[in-house]
């Protein structure tokens, strides 16, 4: 039921969705097979139109929470772009993209900026240390407009967990700056593509800003492109890891090495293991709505 699909996931951040946005995040390649499915689902009664949307509850509330979601994501931008043009100008930053709940158009009080941001190889730890010591001191540890938890080098561009949740974020990702990092990410991560066949892949790389490093960034990499410079940002790895250990040493391993993944070329800073929790809910909504409405829905892998 390839419309079924996109509504059970985004109901789970409770966001109904629009027809031509079903189409979107379906696997069919075919939109009148999608628009069917919707008419048939709500006559069904397994699933509700109200007004313009679709959703897996016959809640208007969700609509009214959507749209002033959106409205807020309309009065960020300004303040997204502005932060994401100061991260470019960070030494060793080769990319920064806005994801999380912004780059899907939403944004409410209890939100904040997510970033996705590419970094030089072998200094990505460099990048993020200097990137966090900057958020605590000059923002006394707020993320609310700077929640920098995602960073991948650009000679690991490959996202590694191929799963729904990584395709989506992948395909909402919002590039903001680069200088070329940006092509050659979607260019290596087109496996997205099969789950979202009706999707603009890396639709913003025609608005993509280009990089302008500051003097004193240019001067800052030149000293540390050097052996120096690889020894510090070992020793950041090893020092982040260690501390991420202890401080998470509650967290099943398994999942500890995907939400808090540290190598040389990513860091990922997600203690929630928002990934897997998203990924186990909806196998329980499918679960659900197969014993309820007997459809047949394939599970997902986290």
């Amino acid at each position: 039921m390839t419309s079924l699909k996109p509504l059970l996931y985004f109901s789970l951040f409770k966001y109904p969705l629009t027809k031509e946005e079903v189409v979107a995040f379906s696997n069919s390649k075919d939109p009148n097979t999608v628009h069917q499915e919707l008419k048939s689902l709500v006559e069904g009664g397994v699933i509700y139109k109200i007004k313009d949307f679709y959703s897996c509850e016959n809640d208007a509330t969700q609509i009214e929470r959507r749209l002033a979601g959106n409205e807020g994501a309309r009065k960020i931008a300004k303040k997204a772009d502005r932060m994401s043009r100061l991260i470019s100008k960070f030494p060793f930053v080769e990319g920064v993209g806005i994801s999380g709940a912004l780059s899907k158009g939403f944004f409410d009080e209890d939100g904040d900026i997510d970033f996705f941001i590419i970094t030089s190889k072998q200094r990505l730890w460099v990048a993020r240390t200097l990137l966090i010591l900057y958020k605590k001191i000059f923002l006394l540890n707020s993320k609310k407009y700077f929640c920098v938890n995602y960073f991948i080098s650009e000679n690991s561009l490959e996202i590694e967990e191929k799963n729904l949740f990584t395709a989506t974020e992948l395909v909402t990702l919002i590039p903001m700056y680069g200088n070329g990092s940006f092509k050659r990410f979607y260019d290596i991560n087109t496996w997205a593509y099969a789950k979202f066949p009706n999707k603009n892949f890396g639709q913003g790389l025609g608005e993509l800003k280009p990089i302008h490093k500051p003097s004193i960034t240019r001067l800052t990499e030149k000293i540390l492109r050097s052996k120096m410079g690889e020894r510090l940002d070992t020793f950041f790895l090893k020092l982040t890891y260690k501390k991420w250990e202890l401080k998470f040493s509650e967290m099943n391993p398994d999942q500890f090495n995907v939400a808090m993944k540290s190598t040389k070329s990513v860091s990922k800073h997600h203690p929630q293991g928002f990934q897997h929790k998203v990924i186990t809910r909806l196998n329980e909504k499918y679960i659900a709505y197969e014993t309820k409405y007997n459809i047949a829905l394939s599970k997902e892998h986290a």
